[in-house]
């Protein structure tokens, strides 16, 4: 049974998630990509690791869906957002390559449907502002918008946060 928690910058959407699995026992997968020369993005990822239970595990895996299938005990994928980022970039997405990122969103969405663990995906809902100035601000809204359609589709619950408000879509 996977659960979809969406939301927008800042929602509450990742401490919301967290909190749906248990503090004692869970696989936590990170799916930020490191930059050594962004100081600030290495900021929030140790904010990230400083809130997780004693207890969770922390895996960066290179083929999240393939993980996903061997994946066992309760798991939170944060988030899916960074991840696609990472394949379009894999797939030189910015500059055509969409094919391999389909393929590879298609995989992760098969992957998620045959998960044999508990699981609870976080992903940014970008889909709510304003229509993004660029070529690849729109190419990665529209990507992001398709790939969290097709996992709602698949998950038994979804939930929109707002304002650090929980929606229960479904």
């Amino acid at each position: 049974m996977a659960t979809l928690v969406l939301g927008g910058a800042r929602s509450g959407k990742s401490a919301h998630a967290e909190g749906l699995l248990p503090a004692d026992d869970a696989t936590y997968v990170a799916t930020a990509r490191l930059d050594p020369d962004d100081a600030e993005w290495r900021q929030r990822i140790a904010a990230h690791v400083a809130r997780r239970p004693p207890g969770w595990r922390t895996v960066e895996p290179t083929d999240l869906p393939g993980f996903l299938g061997r994946a066992r005990g309760p798991v939170i994928v944060d988030d899916l957002a960074t991840w696609l980022t990472g394949v379009m970039d894999d797939y030189d997405a910015w500059h055509g390559g969409l094919d391999g990122v389909r393929g590879e969103c298609d995989r992760l969405v098969e992957a998620v449907t045959d998960c044999p663990a508990q699981l609870v995906l976080v992903s940014a809902e970008v889909g709510l502002g304003v229509v993004p100035a660029t070529r690849s601000g729109r190419l990665f809204r529209d990507q992001l918008g398709t790939l969290n359609a097709d996992l709602a589709q698949r998950c038994a619950e979804v939930v929109l946060l707002v304002a650090g408000i929980p929606l229960r879509l479904r």
